[in-house]
């Protein structure tokens, strides 16, 4: 079934802000979540400190995957799961 333009995911490319810019973009979308809900990010290194972090902060309500693992381009998939 084809998905309608409502549950699209979200993604954004957070390669054009300044590095300190991209936890806090990042964390806005994380806190905007809804269980189940689920967006994907677009870096230019690999993101696993950020993965680190979300996971200190918000331990276990978070699920993490790798769409795309560089050279140029990492996409990660981040979903809150549902309680």
């Amino acid at each position: 079934m084809p998905e309608s333009p409502s549950s699209a995911i979200q993604e954004i490319d957070v390669r054009s802000l300044i590095p300190m810019q991209r936890h806090t973009r990042i964390f806005e979308l994380v806190d905007s979540l809804k269980p189940g809900g689920a967006f994907v990010f677009i870096n230019d290194h690999d993101p696993k400190p950020l993965y680190y972090q979300l996971e200190a902060e918000h331990p276990k309500q978070f699920s993490w995957t790798y769409l795309e693992s560089g050279p140029v381009a990492w996409r990660v998939r981040i979903g809150r799961l549902s309680p």
